[in-house]
């Protein structure tokens, strides 16, 4: 980042986003703009985006979530934005919330 302050988005896309991908998805897009953070399916049905680093990469990658992948459907995203924390570590795929997982 050129002397800009690192942000933070949070972002739960729903609709069909569980089982095409979509994780996958995400995690290329953040690795590709050395983004950190996790992205993990949601007990609900949803997949919840947790990343840090600039605005512009995190605008660009809240553009890949809003389209998601071939397969998905994304009927909505929740977003939040925020002062980044720091110590989330290189972007992950987590587990957590589908049994699957």
């Amino acid at each position: 980042m050129t002397g800009e302050r690192p942000v933070r988005l949070e972002a739960t896309a729903s609709g069909r986003v569980q089982g095409v991908g979509f994780r996958y998805h995400v995690l290329r897009a953040a690795a590709t703009a050395g983004l950190d953070g996790w992205v993990r399916n949601e007990p609900d049905g949803g997949v919840r985006c947790v990343a840090e680093g600039s605005r512009a990469a995190l605008e660009a990658l809240l553009a890949t979530i809003e389209a998601g992948p071939p397969g998905a459907v994304v009927t909505s995203v929740d977003v939040r934005w925020g002062d980044a924390t720091g110590g989330l570590g290189p972007f992950t795929i987590g587990s957590r919330g589908h049994p699957g997982d």
